[in-house]
């Protein structure tokens, strides 16, 4: 989760909302990709941390599955992201803060664990939770 603020405080400096992600590999020992929030200077919608860093993972694996992968995220994935980590395969997802708002692994929704879909990755919530909150406060009080 350190290198997934790490990447939050890239987007910040880029005057992105800042969350950022890691892929962990199957064996949880090899970061395989991270990403950042990019939207804002990339001008790009789909530019958020979880969607950046899995495609640079599987770019990185050559295989659009990302089975036995974990993914470690600041903030809750909202459900485009959620969406994203169904079809990658990516088997666990780690986040920090919750978000109430949007988010779509345990809170708002909760499609990563949708028993319709054809797969449903580990969730595990709250790891590091008010370390992943603060920049986002601090970032939307700003405003």
């Amino acid at each position: 989760m350190r290198l997934a603020l790490d990447e939050a405080g890239l987007a910040l400096r880029g005057g992105d909302v800042p969350v950022g992600a890691v892929v962990l590999s199957a064996d949880g020992t090899t970061v395989l990709a991270t990403g950042h929030n990019e939207r804002e200077a990339t001008g790009d919608p789909t530019a958020h941390a979880e969607v950046l860093a899995i495609r640079r993972a599987a770019a990185r694996t050559g295989e659009w599955r990302l089975t036995g992968c974990t993914l470690v995220v600041t903030l809750e994935p909202c459900t485009m992201c959620a969406g994203a980590l169904v079809q990658a395969r990516v088997d666990r997802v780690v986040y920090g803060a919750r978000d109430e708002k949007a988010g779509a692994a345990g809170s708002l929704w909760d499609v990563v664990r949708d028993r319709r879909l054809n797969h449903r990755p580990e969730v595990v919530e709250g790891v590091l939770a008010e370390e992943c909150a603060r920049p986002l406060t601090e970032f939307f009080r700003s405003r």
